[in-house]
């Protein structure tokens, strides 16, 4: 597939771009039929894009401290995807709460990981969360971004057990280790047009998915 027909992934993020470098990997070995158009930060210092740049990626920072308002501050990223004819936006560690300014341009077209199972524990500190809360599971979600913090429909879940003398830090890295697996898998569905939202929630291949989303499992395609 030639790279003009391949569809035009902009990648959000505000730290080092561990998800973001799953993604570049997968574009490169034809894994995802997609190209990273443009890779964007809010954050200047952010250590992935130097990632991307590493990986001859276009990048950008559009600084949200610059901006007076959430709202003016997601018109210039809107802005920006356009300009680069981005088709699918991902949010790969991006964090900023979203205004609509930004989600109704890319409703159905944006998903966003979370590191929990949702809906349980939206928002931040998710693995201290769970960990005070005595789960035995714990994990994370791919969604579809709606106006609902954390709240759009989930479409991919991936579970790890909660071991005995787990911190945060060790249930953040193993989970992290699933997002990696499940984030691009979740966008090549969004990609070859297998996922769409509807008012009713997501769907993959033509079927409503489960409230908790697709439960990951190895031989998943």
């Amino acid at each position: 597939m030639s790279e003009a027909a391949l569809t035009r992934l902009g990648i959000l993020i505000s730290g080092t771009g561990s998800n973001l470098q799953q993604f570049i990997d997968a574009c490169a070995c034809g894994e995802l039929a997609a190209t990273i158009a443009l890779v964007i930060s809010n954050n200047p210092e952010a250590e992935g894009l130097q990632r991307a740049s590493r990986g001859g990626l276009t990048t950008t920072c559009i600084n949200h401290r610059e901006y007076e308002s959430r709202e003016a501050f997601d018109q210039a990223l809107v802005d920006t995807l356009r300009m680069h004819e981005v088709d699918i936006v991902i949010l790969a560690g991006f964090m900023r709460i979203l205004t609509p300014v930004l989600i109704r341009p890319y409703l159905g077209r944006m998903l966003n990981i979370h590191p929990s199972l949702l809906p349980k524990y939206p928002g931040l500190h998710t693995h201290q969360r769970a960990l005070a809360a005595g789960d035995t599971e714990a994990g994370a979600t791919v969604h579809f971004v709606t106006q609902e913090l954390d709240g759009g429909p989930p479409v991919l879940q991936a579970r790890i057990p909660v071991l005995s003398g787990d911190t945060a830090g060790r249930l953040a890295t193993r989970v992290s280790k699933m997002e990696h697996i499940i984030y691009p898998l979740a966008t090549r569905w969004l990609v070859a047009g297998r996922l769409v939202l509807v008012n009713e929630g997501a769907c993959l291949d033509g079927e409503p998915l489960p409230p908790s989303g697709v439960s990951y499992s190895e031989g998943l395609v």
